[in-house]
């Protein structure tokens, strides 16, 4: 929905309903399976259903559909399909790389544990990968001899804290949820922060606000559910890139209440602020990239690439959150400053003035 514009190509395997005509002058029609390439004219996307549909004209020959005949192709998960543009521009790159990157949108980590049983996974807003499974066969507790089972725990748990930090990026994720039945979620936490005191661990010591403790019914995969449902959890959850998106808004609109000179929004505003390499935190929506006009699109481009390379954070906002849609009523483009810019207000004062 979001790499796909007006005038690109899209081949993909398509059924038609053909007529045909036999021998004796009757007509009947079949539904066949064929693979169409259509110049992209109207895009329809079903974000409950998750289903794109695409609509074009044929501009391939093709035994069954005729050159420029409209034809409706749908795309959805695992369907294969080409796309070709004219010119793929850095911010679709990026979108591709994200998308293949499970790690840059894993926003949220989970360990689902119980005793000799773990699982490592990465919870991205579409789908959860297991990263790491971890399985030690742990003896039973004998009478008056538990040397056996203890060591057999700790050989358990320091595996499974090597696997979070060989599959979690924490600079990326969050929250890390770790979920067991009983005491197990405890006990290893309790192991993992020893452990990270001892050698002096940072990456672990400097994230320990980030692990979550929740109970789970066991260590397998599918328990990560219940955890994932836990009231404490979803409140944490909240702070994911939807969540960052908010808070950027927010603070766009506290700089636009108290300092306006260092919040600026629309197109040429903002423009005028890169120029002087003011900006500090650009706040676009995803809807300007699927602009018509390929002048104007690679305008917006032009602006979210000077603002990199100035150093300036940028924040795309999905257009189908709340938060991009009131981006969206203040032009789908504004700045935070990192200095006041106020010559540009005063500029367009003198202009009007000497116009009258």
């Amino acid at each position: 929905y979001n790499l796909l514009q007006v005038g690109d190509s899209l081949r993909a395997s398509t059924i038609r309903k053909v007529q045909t005509e036999s021998a004796t002058g009757s007509v009947g029609s079949n539904r066949i399976r064929t693979t169409l390439t259509l110049c992209v004219e109207a895009i329809d996307f079903d974000s409950q259903a998750c289903q794109l549909r695409v609509k074009g004209t044929n501009i391939q020959e093709n035994e069954y559909v005729k050159m420029g005949a409209y034809h409706t192709i749908e795309l959805e998960p695992n369907r294969q399909f080409t796309l070709a543009k004219k010119q793929w521009d850095s911010v679709v790159l990026e979108r591709i790389e994200q998308a293949c990157d499970p790690a840059w949108s894993a926003d949220v980590a989970a360990v689902v544990m119980q005793e000799g049983l773990a699982h490592v996974c990465l919870v991205t807003p579409s789908m959860t990968l297991t990263r790491a499974k971890v399985e030690v066969n742990i003896p039973r507790k004998r009478k008056g001899n538990c040397s056996q089972h203890d060591r057999a725990l700790e050989r358990f748990y320091e595996q499974v804290m090597q696997a979070i930090q060989r599959h979690i990026n924490f600079d990326v994720v969050k929250c890390v949820l770790v979920a067991s039945p009983g005491f197990v979620r405890e006990q290893f936490c309790d192991y993992m922060f020893q452990q990270a005191v001892k050698t002096d661990n940072k990456l672990l010591l400097e994230n320990r606000s980030k692990f979550l403790q929740v109970h789970s019914s066991s260590g397998h995969k599918y328990a990560l559910k219940e955890a994932l449902c836990d009231p404490a959890v979803t409140s944490r959850l909240s702070d994911t890139k939807a969540a960052g998106e908010v808070k950027a808004l927010d603070d766009f609109y506290k700089m636009l209440q108290h300092e306006p000179d260092r919040a600026f929004y629309g197109l040429k505003h903002v423009e005028r602020a890169n120029e002087a390499m003011a900006i500090d935190t650009l706040l676009i929506s995803d809807e300007l990239f699927r602009h018509q006009d390929v002048a104007t699109r690679a305008r917006y481009v032009k602006l979210v690439d000077s603002v990199r390379e100035n150093m300036g954070t940028v924040r795309i906002f999905s257009s189908l959150h709340v938060s991009g849609e009131q981006l969206g009523q203040l032009t789908g483009v504004a700045a935070i400053l990192r200095f006041p810019v106020a010559e540009l207000s005063d500029q367009e004062d003198e202009s009007s003035s000497e116009e009258d």
